[in-house]
């Protein structure tokens, strides 16, 4: 049950406070404009809301935030177990000022071995969880390429696309190498494959012994047989085994848990966050969260934990068993009961250790130091060469905001422009853009250029957040294009004046700190010294937007490249695709097939065959 908002351009605390509830709840406080300032969670709401309005305010933090509070809304809830998880998803939610923010959202990567007839290993990264046993999660994406790698030398079990496995008509070059048995061509029984499988999920579960065990028996068994090239294949994978079983070894004795280390530089805070799953260091993770002054340790750690597992896409085997904090926090109890309920098995809050997990807390309060040093002197560094900049531009208001444009593409074809932003603490990922370039001549980068431009200012006005500066990645005929483009919105009157434009011309040998910058407008031309924090400002801003929109590039590309010539014919689905494959021997022979060859295809009619071959002979 949610009430009205309390509002009067005087609060009114003491009428509002006569018409609270002291069920539990939770509350949202706003200011003059409207804006969610701090959001809190009661066992009994009225009790709470008064300790607000009381003549003794304790701290300085809780007299700023009443002083601008304009008015108030509570949501009752039945629990205060309740109370907690929608305080925490309206912290997610309005990123109030006044509360502890975690501000990293990503979801994690996991390993998936799928439920299909031939299951598949694979990534599987937020969006709608798939049947099939998942493993992890991992700190990086890149942590579970590793490991994919790994079993492909391991498990001959397929990772390609299922799109791609259900077109085959005959192995792939993983086949070739080794590192996949080919189920899709049923070069390898399901039975085998299934054993294979079960093998894979024993070794991620970290029983790499038991592996070994059962590998042992199936070679013995294969040499009593006389099959000595499949028992030399099985030896074979057993010496690999043993190889990364040596690797991996760490030896401990806590199987599973997260270890949450807490560092303090002044008011900076970074939270660091060690996975140990199956008795290995799995990666770790650093967090900045937003903290107002006069944060405690123990606020800190309650706000991190009830953030980022609360908040979590909660299912079995996201949260670990046990979450190691050492150090007592207000409503730890209740979180593990909360986190015990929704993962069905128990999961405990340490928040006293000794030995091998306190030797872990260790590790992750000095990594958490370490990136706390490291952001700092990255920070300084970056100020610096903006300092350096606006040294060469001069801006009156110095520069706060700064874009960059590139274009990306392959002989016209897959066409991606890139759009990147850099304050003064650096890259400002969450502004990234990037645009699939569409309705222009393949190849002509200054339509290109035009098209990002307008996809990214066209709706504009003055007081959207708007760069000093816009480099655009090209020469002058680049430069040209922006510089009409803005002079237009100005003449509409979107804007006022345009941003300071720049073009980065690479020289003549295209080697780092040979760059040209051409100014808008006058075009003079400036030419700085390789060792300038300004050049290299510009040529940070410039390759990291070369990069992302050449990543964009890549990704529509290698899409592309996957997509079969029968994907685009109506009425040709995966079915009739792979009939059609299987029957005429692959995708060259069903080009070469006349009308007749193709209606003799199982399931595809005579007006679906020439289709067919008005498609793939452009009739």
């Amino acid at each position: 049950m949610q009430s009205d908002i309390k509002s009067d351009p005087q609060f009114d605390a003491k009428a509002f406070l006569a018409s609270v509830t002291e069920q539990p709840g939770v509350y949202r406080m706003y200011d003059k404009e409207r804006q969610v300032i701090y959001v809190g969670k009661a066992k009994q709401l009225k009790k709470r809301l008064a300790s607000y309005f009381r003549k003794d305010v304790g701290s300085n933090k809780t007299r700023a935030l009443v002083g601008q509070i304009q008015a108030i809304d509570v949501t009752v809830t039945h629990t205060e177990g309740e109370a907690l998880i929608l305080e925490n998803n309206y912290i997610k939610k309005y990123q109030p000022k006044y509360n502890i923010l975690l501000r990293d959202d990503k979801s994690y990567p996991y390993l998936l071995i799928s439920d299909h007839k031939h299951p598949k290993l694979g990534l599987h990264r937020g969006g709608k969880r798939v049947k099939g046993d998942y493993f992890g999660p991992f700190p990086t994406v890149g942590a579970v390429w590793e490991s994919l790698r790994l079993m492909q030398k391991l498990f001959p079990i397929r990772q390609c696309e299922d799109s791609y496995y259900r077109a085959r008509s005959r192995p792939c070059l993983q086949y070739q190498l080794g590192r996949c048995s080919a189920p899709c061509v049923d070069k390898i029984s399901e039975q085998d494959y299934g054993e294979q499988v079960k093998l894979a999920k024993l070794f991620l579960q970290g029983k790499s012994s038991d592996v070994i065990d059962v590998l042992v028996k199936q070679m013995e068994a294969a040499s009593a047989r006389l099959e000595f090239e499949q028992a030399a294949k099985i030896r074979d994978q057993i010496g690999t085994l043993r190889k990364v079983q040596q690797q991996q070894y760490v030896s401990g004795v806590v199987a599973e848990m997260d270890v949450v280390g807490l560092a303090r530089f002044k008011s900076q805070v970074c939270v660091h966050l060690l996975f140990v799953r199956d008795h290995k260091i799995l990666g770790s993770k650093s967090y900045f969260p937003a903290v107002p002054g006069e944060s405690s340790d123990s606020d800190i750690l309650r706000a991190f934990v009830g953030q980022h597992y609360l908040n979590r896409e909660i299912s079995q085997g996201n949260i670990p068993k046990e979450i190691v904090v050492g150090e007592d926090f207000e409503l730890s109890t209740e979180i593990a009961d909360l986190l015990t309920e929704q993962a069905g098995y128990e999961v405990k809050i340490a928040t006293k250790v000794r030995s091998e997990r306190a030797q872990y807390l260790k590790l992750a309060r000095t990594n958490g130091e370490n990136a706390l040093v490291s952001r700092n002197s990255h920070k300084e560094s970056m100020q610096a060469r903006f300092a350096a900049l606006n040294e060469v531009f001069e801006l009156p208001g110095g520069i706060n905001r700064m874009e960059c444009f590139d274009i990306s593409h392959t002989m016209g074809q897959q066409t991606v422009a890139s759009c990147v932003v850099f304050n003064q603490e650096g890259p400002l990922k969450s502004d990234y853009r990037r645009y699939n370039v569409v309705g222009i001549t393949p190849g002509d980068d200054y339509a290109a250029m035009a098209f990002a431009l307008n996809k990214r200012y066209a709706k504009v006005s003055c007081g959207d957040n708007l760069p000093d500066i816009v480099f655009i990645d090209g020469g002058k005929g680049q430069l040209a294009k922006a510089e009409d483009f803005f002079n237009a919105l100005i003449q509409d009157k979107a804007l006022e004046k345009s941003p300071l434009l720049v073009g980065v011309a690479k020289g003549e040998s295209r080697k780092p700190g040979l760059e040209t910058l051409i100014l808008g407008g006058s075009h003079q031309l400036i030419s700085l010294p390789g060792s300038s924090p300004a050049l290299h400002l510009v040529q940070h801003i410039r390759d990291e937007s070369h990069r992302f929109a050449i990543t964009g590039h890549r990704a529509k590309r290698q899409k592309a490249s996957k997509k079969s010539t029968l994907e685009s014919i109506p009425g040709i689905g995966a079915k009739k695709r792979q009939a059609l494959l299987k029957y005429l021997g692959g995708l060259h022979e069903v080009k070469q097939a006349d009308r007749q060859a193709l209606e003799k295809v199982p399931g595809i009619s005579k007006a679906l065959a020439k289709n067919i071959y008005d498609a793939l002979h452009d009739n």
